[in-house]
């Protein structure tokens, strides 16, 4: 049964032993283990606060993105308006280009129709003229016989003519 009840030899050598690995431990391996665990634990916070700022960095893109995108749908905007109203300008540009040209037909064709209306009165004054002339001539050859008379009635019917 000396497994089971050591002697007091056993354990003050296995204090020594125990002692003497702490002390080797503690000599060139807890220095280092602790620094690895140091040096872990500070891997780790930087890792977190890179996290944290990264994850701070993508709420400004997001941020950043969303008031990118306003403004451009404020710009789309902007831009249709300003197409509406250039189509809106240049329809009515056209309507008046149209109602101009459309008065400047008309005038045009009305200047026309009383310049035929005017040439066509004319044209009938003399057609008018020459058929009365002819139609007095021979009346005044039937009844004239006298060549005074004729100059009198000439004279006469000169007077009376009123020219346009």
């Amino acid at each position: 049964m000396g497994f089971v009840t050591p002697d007091y030899g056993t354990i003050i050598w296995m204090i020594i032993i125990f002692g003497i690995a702490l002390f080797i431990l503690k000599k060139f391996a807890w220095k280092p283990i602790l620094n690895a665990l140091k040096d872990r634990e500070n891997s780790i916070a930087e890792a977190l606060e890179s996290a944290d700022r990264a994850r701070k960095e993508m709420e400004d893109l997001k941020a950043g993105n969303e008031k990118i995108m306003a403004e451009a749908r404020k710009a789309k905007e902007v831009i249709l308006n300003e197409a509406k109203e250039i189509k809106d300008k240049i329809l009515a540009e056209a309507k008046t280009q149209a109602s101009k040209e459309g008065q400047k037909m008309i005038e045009s064709a009305r200047i026309q129709i009383n310049a035929e209306k005017d040439a066509a009165i004319s044209e009938m004054k003399k057609q008018i003229a020459g058929l009365s002339v002819q139609v007095a001539e021979k009346i005044i050859q039937r009844e004239l016989k006298d060549k005074a008379d004729q100059e009198v009635l000439v004279n006469n019917l000169l007077k009376d003519i009123k020219l346009k």
